[in-house]
């Protein structure tokens, strides 16, 4: 049976980071839902700490007004496109448990679509279940068998307002991070083997790649990650995924270790930018066999808080191995 009434109008929250969780007076929203002025846990990462998002009415007021205005496009018009909205939506704002049950609905309501599982399985990477994410993105990867690419919308869109990822892309890709982050490196290999076939524009390729040559290199095959890399250059059309792109030509060695971290202060993603840097030249040190400057990045990027992030999780990985 649908829902008709409203989903989460009101429970707003932020991404944060912290050990314990402080309780504020709660009140209720005009649709009588509680808005709980505290720390929502979310999950644990894999050191053991709790994971919590935090309400911020004021400083994520446009993203409060998306999802609202994604429940009001629900009630209108109760379709899969808009019961996958609010589920995104409510991730934007770091609700993924609320996401996950917005998703979950959508598994039910639509088992023979794809995009919903795409979306799932990702918002589980967010919370650490790994295992639970593949059997989403496997599940995925047999339903779009077959099926034409699907441009996926952005929700945070990029500098040219232009959609460059796609639905098969995304579930892939995903698959190969889920299995990156469980150390099961030849799995991980498979999928992103896979997602380069769908990976049709500079900035999905680059993304792809950097995965694919960090998983290269933890299997010991140095010659073939540095063949897949050649291919890149500052030729390259890049609109948003600039951070793997950097990544990459440090690989290359036509950047320095010492400038991958020159984040531009002027980017709206800086911590993003930052966590995601950071864990590729964690890597590269690990690479290296300089265990001591890897642990170091790898905590430099603990210490943003910015627990949601793939780089967060990588580094997170990497020091629980360490």
């Amino acid at each position: 049976m649908k829902w008709k009434g409203s989903f989460f109008l009101g429970i707003i929250v932020v991404l944060c980071s912290c050990e314990g969780n402080t309780t504020i007076n709660n009140k209720k929203s005009k649709n009588n839902f509680i808005i709980h002025n505290e720390s929502v846990f979310q999950a644990r990462s894999l050191n053991g700490d709790s994971l919590f998002t935090k309400i911020d009415s004021v400083g994520q007021k446009a993203q409060i007004k998306n999802l609202q205005d994604a429940e009001k496009a629900y009630l209108n018009d109760s379709n899969l496109e808009n019961l996958i909205w609010i589920g995104r939506r409510e991730a934007y704002l770091g609700m993924y448990d609320l996401a996950i049950r917005t998703f979950t609905k959508a598994v039910s309501e639509y088992p023979d679509a794809f995009e919903p599982l795409r979306h799932r399985g990702h918002r589980y990477l967010s919370i650490r279940k790994f295992d639970e994410a593949i059997q989403d993105f496997e599940k995925a990867v047999l339903l779009m068998k077959g099926s034409e690419i699907q441009i996926e919308q952005d929700g945070i869109p990029n500098k040219l307002n232009t959609p460059l990822s796609n639905v098969q892309f995304n579930v892939l890709y995903h698959l190969g991070l889920a299995h990156y982050l469980n150390g099961d490196w030849n799995e991980a290999l498979e999928a992103y083997e896979d997602c380069m076939e769908v990976s049709i524009n500079d900035d999905l390729m680059v993304a792809t790649m950097d995965w694919y040559y960090m998983t290269l290199m933890k299997l010991g095959r140095e010659v073939e990650a540095k063949k897949l890399i050649k291919p890149v250059s500052k030729e390259m059309n890049i609109i948003e995924n600039d951070a793997y792109f950097k990544r990459i030509m440090m690989y290359k060695g036509e950047i320095s270790p010492e400038k991958l971290l020159n984040v531009d202060e002027k980017a709206s993603d800086q911590k993003l930018q930052y966590v995601t840097q950071g864990y590729g030249l964690g890597n590269f040190y690990l690479t290296k066999g300089d265990t001591a400057m890897a642990k170091s990045m790898f905590q430099n990027v603990i210490n943003t808080g910015y627990w949601s992030a793939f780089g967060y999780i990588a580094s997170e990985m990497e020091l629980a191995k360490l």
